[in-house]
């Protein structure tokens, strides 16, 4: 029985249940309803995978807290968190200086630049001015939106999307005629069948919109936790448990320095 309890918790996965610790407290995780794999996937039964919900099992076994996951509409995180229906966003939140000024943020736990994407046969300069007349397809309420709204809305189309998949299957019917999606998300995509015909353009520039990386987002103000998780974070980074997870799923390293 001892060995038993043992292998249930080495094996636990999420799903609307939680991860129990005896005696600690409860930290709820935001989670966007939207897949957005690797980072997080969602089986059938409703159990949660991919390096984000394994890091957040990881980062509560540290804090020694129970975390269930709450499943938001992507574009509902930030005021799920603000009204206290959260604690934690930890699902590829880039920190730009906007959303700082509403919410807090961790230390960056990974970062990733962003790529364009199109039909492998469509020669593109990726400028605001070779993409002019263009209908440039987005993921909604990103860091990479931002920066397509800021500097391509003048001269080219822009269509927002609420899922990675979506944006894609509208890119190979030509429904838009290229998208900006985040590279470590996209290069995998662009290796399978699902990917079939679409080509790596080339990076966006590094540019302030894009923010200094990927954070746990918090309530503005809530130091303690946002020092909890910035010391369960280091410790994992100095244990080599961070870099154990990220290597089930990505062949670069993606923390952020």
């Amino acid at each position: 029985m001892k060995n038993l309890f043992k292998t249930l918790a080495a094996g636990c996965v999420f799903s609307a249940l939680t991860c129990h610790a005896a005696g600690a407290d409860k930290i709820v995780f935001g989670i966007a309803l939207e897949p957005y794999p690797p980072f997080s996937m969602k089986s059938g039964s409703g159990d949660w995978s991919g390096f984000e919900p394994e890091l957040i099992k990881a980062l509560c076994e540290r804090m020694q807290a129970q975390c269930p996951l709450k499943e938001v509409a992507w574009d509902g995180l930030i005021p799920a968190l603000q009204s206290s229906q959260i604690d934690v966003i930890l699902n590829s939140l880039s920190i730009t200086e906007e959303r700082e000024k509403v919410i807090d943020f961790s230390q960056p736990y990974y970062q990733t630049p962003a790529m364009w994407v199109a039909d492998q046969s469509l020669e593109l300069i990726t400028t605001p001015e070779g993409l002019k007349g263009k209908v440039i397809g987005v993921q909604g309420s990103t860091s990479n939106a931002t920066f397509a709204k800021t500097y391509y809305a003048k001269g080219s189309t822009l269509r927002y999307y609420t899922t990675q998949d979506d944006m894609i299957a509208d890119l190979q019917s030509g429904r838009i005629d290229v998208m900006l999606a985040d590279a470590l998300t996209i290069e995998p995509v662009l290796k399978s069948a699902t990917g079939a015909g679409l080509a790596d353009k080339g990076l966006a520039p590094r540019d302030p919109l894009f923010g200094s990386g990927i954070g746990a987002a918090i309530r503005k103000g809530d130091r303690a936790l946002q020092e909890r998780i910035n010391t369960a974070l280091a410790s994992l980074k100095a244990d080599g448990s961070y870099d154990k997870i990220r290597s089930r799923y990505f062949s670069v390293d993606i923390s952020a320095q």
